[in-house]
């Protein structure tokens, strides 16, 4: 027997006289890319899970903060092989703000992690006081501005090196507007070319190295990776 197709509304498709219900999200009503595949986008929410990992990056990332601001003064006799030798390992304070993105992979992540571990140094006690907070926000909101650029859905070592670079520049500018302003500009660009070799090497390289260990010893499950 011939049915009828009679005109479709509200995913509802009527055959001689009967209803059939239509899946919206079927491949038939689902807009597709060119080879006839949806396209997959981020997901943006952030899960309990995601909240309670970048605080618990933050946490202990503030931990080391403070630690490492004890132990910077005695980094010093480095300098004496090259004027800036000891920033090579200053990228210790930009981590949190690549490691928190690569693993919970959520717009926000870099800033929230790098603030949680300078709330933490400078409730701690970190010699640089109240600083502590402004040099977390530059330093987060930098890679954050790098991951938005890549749409969050990025995550290889190109784009985690952008995103060092970026967070030791903010933290470059910040220190020579506060701390350095009589160093004449030959220092401070060679500090400035050592701080982003030191970010790609610990912060880009060091958070894969970080990321590939917590996946392999099974804590990150749930993670995308």
């Amino acid at each position: 027997m011939h049915h009828a197709v009679l005109p479709e509304s509200d995913g509802v498709r009527r055959i001689g006289g009967t209803h059939h219900m239509v899946n919206a999200s079927s491949p038939a009503s689902t807009p597709a890319s060119a080879g006839g595949l949806a396209l997959s986008t981020p997901e943006r929410r952030w899960r309990t899970r995601d909240i309670i990992v970048a605080a618990v990056i933050g946490v202990a990332f503030g931990v080391v903060f403070w630690a490492w601001g004890l132990a910077w003064p005695a980094f010093e006799p480095l300098n004496g092989i090259f004027p800036v030798a000891r920033d090579l390992l200053y990228a210790v304070w930009l981590v949190p703000a690549v490691l928190a993105p690569l693993i919970v992979r959520k717009p926000g992540a870099a800033l929230f992690a790098e603030m949680v571990a300078a709330g933490v140094s400078a409730l701690i006690g970190s010699q640089w006081g109240v600083d502590t907070l402004l040099s977390g926000f530059v330093q987060g909101a930098a890679a954050e501005i790098v991951f938005a650029f890549a749409f969050y859905r990025s995550y290889g070592f190109p784009v985690l090196a952008l995103a060092a670079v970026a967070s030791a520049a903010a933290a470059w500018i910040h220190d020579w507007a506060i701390y350095f302003t009589t160093v004449s500009l030959e220092i401070q660009l060679a500090r400035g070319i050592v701080m982003a070799i030191s970010a790609i090497v610990i912060v880009a390289g060091g958070s894969l190295l970080l990321e590939r260990s917590l996946r392999r010893a099974g804590v990150l499950e749930g993670f995308p990776g």
